[in-house]
Protein backbone atom coordinates (compact mmCIF):
# COMPACT_ATOMS: atom_id res chain seq x y z
CA UNK A 1 0.00 0.00 0.00
CA UNK A 2 0.96 3.51 -0.36
CA UNK A 3 1.73 6.41 1.83
CA UNK A 4 -0.85 9.05 1.93
CA UNK A 5 1.07 12.29 0.87
CA UNK A 6 0.86 13.69 4.38
CA UNK A 7 1.64 11.19 6.09
CA UNK A 8 5.04 11.48 3.77
CA UNK A 9 5.69 14.87 5.61
CA UNK A 10 4.65 14.22 8.67
CA UNK A 11 1.47 15.57 10.29
CA UNK A 12 -0.21 16.81 13.77
CA UNK A 13 -3.64 17.14 14.79
CA UNK A 14 -6.70 18.12 17.56
CA UNK A 15 -10.24 17.12 18.58
CA UNK A 16 -12.68 17.45 21.41
CA UNK A 17 -15.84 17.26 23.32
CA UNK A 18 -18.06 19.74 25.00
CA UNK A 19 -21.58 21.76 26.13
CA UNK A 20 -23.39 25.05 25.04
CA UNK A 21 -23.65 28.80 26.71
CA UNK A 22 -24.69 31.54 24.53
CA UNK A 23 -23.61 32.88 21.70
CA UNK A 24 -21.98 35.44 20.85
CA UNK A 25 -22.22 37.84 17.36
CA UNK A 26 -19.75 36.92 14.74
CA UNK A 27 -16.20 37.46 15.29
CA UNK A 28 -14.07 36.79 11.66
CA UNK A 29 -12.75 33.49 12.17
CA UNK A 30 -8.97 32.20 11.19
CA UNK A 31 -9.59 29.07 8.52
CA UNK A 32 -7.37 26.07 9.07
CA UNK A 33 -4.47 25.69 6.58
CA UNK A 34 -4.25 24.47 3.09
CA UNK A 35 -7.80 25.16 1.97
CA UNK A 36 -7.81 24.49 -1.90
CA UNK A 37 -9.33 27.16 -3.98
CA UNK A 38 -12.61 25.62 -6.37
CA UNK A 39 -10.36 24.70 -8.99
CA UNK A 40 -8.00 22.76 -7.29
CA UNK A 41 -10.88 21.31 -5.31
CA UNK A 42 -12.47 20.35 -8.09
CA UNK A 43 -9.16 18.77 -9.78
CA UNK A 44 -8.68 16.99 -6.76
CA UNK A 45 -11.86 15.63 -6.82
CA UNK A 46 -12.01 14.23 -10.12
CA UNK A 47 -8.16 12.56 -8.82
CA UNK A 48 -10.24 10.60 -5.72
CA UNK A 49 -10.67 6.74 -6.30
CA UNK A 50 -14.65 6.33 -6.32
CA UNK A 51 -15.33 2.80 -4.29
CA UNK A 52 -17.75 1.44 -1.91
CA UNK A 53 -17.22 2.08 1.79
CA UNK A 54 -15.23 -0.87 3.28
CA UNK A 55 -16.12 -2.18 6.79
CA UNK A 56 -16.39 -0.77 10.08
CA UNK A 57 -14.85 -4.47 11.44
CA UNK A 58 -11.82 -3.39 14.22
CA UNK A 59 -12.80 -0.20 13.99
CA UNK A 60 -12.56 2.05 17.37
CA UNK A 61 -11.11 5.88 18.18
CA UNK A 62 -8.10 4.27 20.32
CA UNK A 63 -6.85 3.67 16.73
CA UNK A 64 -6.56 6.71 15.64
CA UNK A 65 -4.44 8.07 18.78
CA UNK A 66 -5.83 12.18 19.25
CA UNK A 67 -4.89 15.23 20.95
CA UNK A 68 -1.22 14.27 20.57
CA UNK A 69 1.26 16.64 22.50
CA UNK A 70 2.11 19.99 20.77
CA UNK A 71 4.95 21.23 22.62
CA UNK A 72 4.65 23.89 25.42
CA UNK A 73 2.25 21.98 27.60
CA UNK A 74 -0.47 21.96 24.42
CA UNK A 75 -2.20 19.25 23.16
CA UNK A 76 -3.93 19.41 20.08
CA UNK A 77 -7.11 20.37 20.59
CA UNK A 78 -5.58 23.67 22.85
CA UNK A 79 -3.45 24.04 19.61
CA UNK A 80 -6.72 24.56 17.40
CA UNK A 81 -8.83 26.33 19.90
CA UNK A 82 -6.08 29.17 19.76
CA UNK A 83 -5.32 29.27 16.08
CA UNK A 84 -8.80 29.28 15.59
CA UNK A 85 -10.18 31.82 18.52
CA UNK A 86 -9.68 35.66 18.73
CA UNK A 87 -8.23 37.38 21.38
CA UNK A 88 -7.32 33.79 22.95
CA UNK A 89 -5.44 33.83 26.48
CA UNK A 90 -4.12 30.97 28.35
CA UNK A 91 -2.81 29.82 31.19
CA UNK A 92 0.18 27.54 32.06
CA UNK A 93 -0.95 24.22 31.59
CA UNK A 94 -2.12 26.10 27.82
CA UNK A 95 -5.73 25.64 28.24
CA UNK A 96 -7.56 29.00 27.61
CA UNK A 97 -8.59 31.44 30.18
CA UNK A 98 -10.50 33.69 27.95
CA UNK A 99 -11.34 34.34 23.79
CA UNK A 100 -14.14 33.26 21.72
CA UNK A 101 -14.73 31.18 18.73
CA UNK A 102 -16.94 31.46 15.80
CA UNK A 103 -18.15 28.30 14.15
CA UNK A 104 -18.33 28.44 10.67
CA UNK A 105 -20.16 25.79 10.40
CA UNK A 106 -23.42 27.69 12.43
CA UNK A 107 -22.29 31.51 12.48
CA UNK A 108 -22.70 30.99 15.60
CA UNK A 109 -19.50 32.50 18.48
CA UNK A 110 -18.96 31.24 21.68
CA UNK A 111 -17.02 32.41 24.99
CA UNK A 112 -16.72 28.94 26.77
CA UNK A 113 -14.18 26.97 25.06
CA UNK A 114 -16.24 23.44 26.51
CA UNK A 115 -19.23 24.88 24.21
CA UNK A 116 -16.72 24.21 21.28
CA UNK A 117 -15.36 21.05 19.69
CA UNK A 118 -12.76 20.40 17.19
CA UNK A 119 -14.33 18.60 14.30
CA UNK A 120 -12.54 15.99 12.15
CA UNK A 121 -13.52 17.48 8.91
CA UNK A 122 -13.12 13.62 7.85
CA UNK A 123 -14.52 11.90 10.30
CA UNK A 124 -11.75 9.37 12.13
CA UNK A 125 -14.40 6.34 11.35
CA UNK A 126 -14.88 7.76 7.58
CA UNK A 127 -11.88 7.75 7.17
CA UNK A 128 -11.10 3.82 8.79
CA UNK A 129 -13.58 3.06 5.73
CA UNK A 130 -12.27 4.79 2.93
CA UNK A 131 -8.98 3.50 3.68
CA UNK A 132 -7.56 4.19 7.23
CA UNK A 133 -8.44 0.76 8.12
CA UNK A 134 -5.12 -0.59 5.93
CA UNK A 135 -2.60 2.07 7.71
CA UNK A 136 -0.86 2.20 10.88
CA UNK A 137 -1.21 3.34 14.20
CA UNK A 138 1.37 6.23 13.83
CA UNK A 139 0.11 6.84 10.49
CA UNK A 140 -3.59 7.19 11.97
CA UNK A 141 -2.36 9.23 14.66
CA UNK A 142 -0.75 11.86 12.33
CA UNK A 143 -4.11 11.86 10.76
CA UNK A 144 -6.01 12.97 13.76
CA UNK A 145 -4.04 15.49 14.86
CA UNK A 146 -2.69 17.13 11.36
CA UNK A 147 -2.64 20.70 12.19
CA UNK A 148 -0.97 21.18 8.33
CA UNK A 149 -3.82 21.08 6.55
CA UNK A 150 -7.43 21.57 6.42
CA UNK A 151 -8.34 18.10 8.72
CA UNK A 152 -9.45 20.38 12.15
CA UNK A 153 -11.39 23.13 12.99
CA UNK A 154 -13.11 24.72 15.87
CA UNK A 155 -16.90 24.75 15.96
CA UNK A 156 -19.92 24.26 18.11
CA UNK A 157 -20.28 21.66 20.03
CA UNK A 158 -23.82 19.93 19.16
CA UNK A 159 -23.64 20.99 15.60
CA UNK A 160 -20.27 18.61 15.28
CA UNK A 161 -21.84 16.12 17.68
CA UNK A 162 -25.20 16.28 14.86
CA UNK A 163 -22.85 15.71 11.99
CA UNK A 164 -20.86 12.21 13.84
CA UNK A 165 -19.18 10.26 11.21
CA UNK A 166 -21.64 11.16 8.14
CA UNK A 167 -20.09 11.99 4.65
CA UNK A 168 -21.17 15.06 2.69
CA UNK A 169 -24.29 13.24 1.14
CA UNK A 170 -25.92 12.75 4.37
CA UNK A 171 -24.89 15.85 6.65
CA UNK A 172 -23.75 19.23 5.61
CA UNK A 173 -22.92 22.28 7.85
CA UNK A 174 -26.24 24.29 8.19
CA UNK A 175 -24.47 27.43 7.36
CA UNK A 176 -25.45 27.12 3.47
CA UNK A 177 -22.46 29.92 2.94
CA UNK A 178 -20.06 27.85 4.17
CA UNK A 179 -20.75 24.45 1.98
CA UNK A 180 -17.99 25.72 -0.76
CA UNK A 181 -15.23 25.85 1.88
CA UNK A 182 -16.15 22.55 3.73
CA UNK A 183 -16.38 21.08 0.14
CA UNK A 184 -12.97 22.03 0.03
CA UNK A 185 -11.53 21.20 2.58
CA UNK A 186 -13.18 17.48 2.69
CA UNK A 187 -11.55 16.85 -0.96
CA UNK A 188 -8.86 18.16 0.26
CA UNK A 189 -8.30 15.39 3.23
CA UNK A 190 -9.42 13.11 1.54
CA UNK A 191 -6.68 13.77 -1.70
CA UNK A 192 -3.85 14.28 0.38
CA UNK A 193 -4.48 10.96 2.47
CA UNK A 194 -5.62 9.66 -0.57
CA UNK A 195 -8.66 8.07 0.96
CA UNK A 196 -11.36 6.90 -1.19
CA UNK A 197 -15.00 8.44 -2.07
CA UNK A 198 -18.53 6.57 -3.02
CA UNK A 199 -20.47 7.86 -5.55
CA UNK A 200 -22.98 9.72 -3.88
CA UNK A 201 -20.21 11.71 -1.32
CA UNK A 202 -18.94 12.58 -4.68
CA UNK A 203 -21.88 13.92 -5.96
CA UNK A 204 -22.75 15.83 -3.20
CA UNK A 205 -19.39 17.54 -2.68
CA UNK A 206 -19.45 18.41 -6.76
CA UNK A 207 -22.72 20.17 -6.18
CA UNK A 208 -21.49 21.75 -3.02
CA UNK A 209 -18.77 23.04 -4.87
CA UNK A 210 -20.98 24.75 -7.31
CA UNK A 211 -22.00 27.31 -4.36
CA UNK A 212 -18.50 28.52 -4.55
Amino acid sequence: MSVPRTLRRGLLALGATVALTAPLSGVANAEPPGIPDEATARAQLAELTVAPDGSMDGYDRDQFPHWSDQGDSCNTREAVLERDGTGVETGSDCYPTSGSWPSPYDGETWSDPSDVDIDHVVPLAEAWRSGAADWTTDQREQFANDLSGPQLIAVTDNVNQSKGDQSPDAWKPPAEDYWCTYAAMWVGVKHTYELTVEEPEQAALTEMLATC
